[in-house]
């Protein structure tokens, strides 16, 4: 029986913590909440929930870095997965057991939620334009760069074996974090698959703070960040010897 630890990343979310976290215990898995610096009545709420493990950043480090601690807990506690969630309701913990059963068929590294694949979203929300344009471009870029075939660069419910995780040198803390985990998994030849998720988006007026909330300066980070990432891996991964370096230029 494979053993699978749910991450949680918090920041500020006072709004919805107690109820997310009630619900996907329901699940019977390890539950680990990454607080990230809230300031807010998160801290305390997380204090009265039973049953869960806590790690607790004293500020705000990014919810790069909240994937990144989460990763090497469970690589230090011995789970064999990682699924991480988002505490929004954003995510619905009904798809907990879609995840845990492809991860036991075993021919995955990234098992990857995607809001925009074929599947049960006759009803789904609309996500903020600049969002939904954004992931378009970032998505077509990764799969034609990396050779992939993703319909959702940026959805944050995914399962990761451990001992895969454990190959990648991750350290990007923000946002941008997908674009250093694409790169890196494709150099690390992991195998990786999509399963459908719901489209969901509770408040479409949430920030992502400082210059990321302009969406042209955040497109323009996201394209920097992933340049960056092909030039350091690609003197290293045969994988990647060949791609091409036009990510260099502005969009």
């Amino acid at each position: 029986m494979l053993r699978m630890l749910i991450a949680v990343p918090v920041f500020n979310e006072e709004k919805y913590v107690t109820r997310v976290l009630s619900e996907i215990r329901k699940y019977g898995h390890d539950v680990l909440v990454i607080d990230d610096g809230s300031t807010d009545a998160t801290p305390s709420l997380l204090r009265k929930v039973r049953g869960i493990r806590i790690l607790t950043h004293p500020e705000n480090r990014g919810y790069g870095q909240s994937l990144i601690d989460a990763f090497t807990y469970a690589a230090d506690r011995g789970y064999d997965w990682v699924l991480t969630m988002d505490c929004d309701e954003q995510h619905e913990p009904a798809r907990i057991p879609a995840f845990y059963a492809a991860a036991q068929r075993d021919d995955a590294d990234v098992i990857s939620g995607s809001r925009y694949m074929p599947g049960d979203n006759g009803d789904a929300d609309q996500p903020p334009p600049d969002r939904r344009n954004i992931n378009m471009v970032i998505t077509e870029l990764l799969n034609s760069t990396l050779n992939l075939s993703l319909t959702d660069s940026f959805c944050g419910f995914k399962a990761h074996r451990v001992a895969a995780m454990q190959k990648l040198r991750l350290t990007i803390p923000g946002y941008a974090f997908p674009m250093q985990f694409w790169v890196q998994a494709v150099a690390q030849r992991l195998n990786i698959r999509e399963i459908p998720v719901k489209l969901i988006y509770k408040d479409a007026t949430r920030h992502f703070g400082g210059m990321l909330d302009d969406p042209t300066a955040r497109l323009q980070h996201y394209l920097e960040v992933l340049a960056t990432e092909l030039q350091a891996v690609q003197t290293e991964s045969p994988v990647l010897a060949d791609t091409s370096c036009a990510l260099c230029c502005d969009p």
